[in-house]
């Protein structure tokens, strides 16, 4: 894969015992299909413990046990997009912020 520029690195780290897999799959889906050549890398990490985490670059932008659940996916993307092309619009997803 050759690309103008690396792309930033989104990790989601998910539990295996509760079976978050497909969970993790989705967010990691739709945050390809939202900014595509912006992103290098989605990756799924699996842990342990009741772990869902999701980072940018390293950033931490979302633990389910300090937010007390899971992101909703325009609450996700609008996270993503902050970090990784600010001056993005995500059409539907940014209605909230008028």
């Amino acid at each position: 894969m050759t690309t103008s520029s690396p792309g930033s690195r989104v990790e989601i780290t998910y539990c295996t015992q509760c079976q978050w897999l497909l969970r993790a799959a989705w967010m990691a889906q739709e945050l390809l299909g939202t900014f595509g050549q912006d992103l290098g890398e989605v990756a799924l990490v699996p842990g342990t413990g009741g772990i869902f985490r999701i980072t940018v670059d390293g950033e931490l932008i979302w633990d389910r046990k300090e937010k007390s659940g899971f992101p909703e996916i325009t609450v996700l993307k609008q996270l993503v997009r902050d970090r990784v092309a600010p001056d993005r619009h995500l059409g539907h997803s940014d209605r909230a912020e008028t």
